[in-house]
């Protein structure tokens, strides 16, 4: 059954949304983002959806604070991609891949 996921920041019916700095990917479900300021600070909990169904699963709370060491660092830029070097698609179809960069 495929899966579509979501965010909830804080308590239901809050869910993320995604903008410039705010990214859901439907391919594993991991929230990223980018920049982060104080009002991103909460908890947030995963939710996949069965699209075949329409059930629901709520991952664990995962807590989100900002740290004021600076012990965090600088990471080198790169590009994340998760798909395979071969992609078949039929003709006329739509295809959608998720690639995004990294770095400070």
């Amino acid at each position: 059954a495929d899966l579509s996921f979501a965010w909830i920041f804080n308590e239901y019916p809050s869910f993320v949304q995604e903008d410039s700095r705010r990214f859901v990917s439907q391919e594993t479900g991991h929230l990223y983002i980018a920049k982060v300021e104080p009002s991103d600070v909460g908890n947030y909990t995963c939710v996949a959806t069965s699209t075949a169904t329409n059930s629901h699963v709520l991952g664990p709370p995962t807590p989100l604070v900002l740290r004021t060491d600076g012990v965090m660092g600088e990471y080198e830029p790169k590009i994340e991609v998760q798909f395979p070097e071969t992609l078949p698609a039929a003709k006329g179809s739509t295809v959608k891949l998720e690639c995004f960069a990294l770095g400070k």
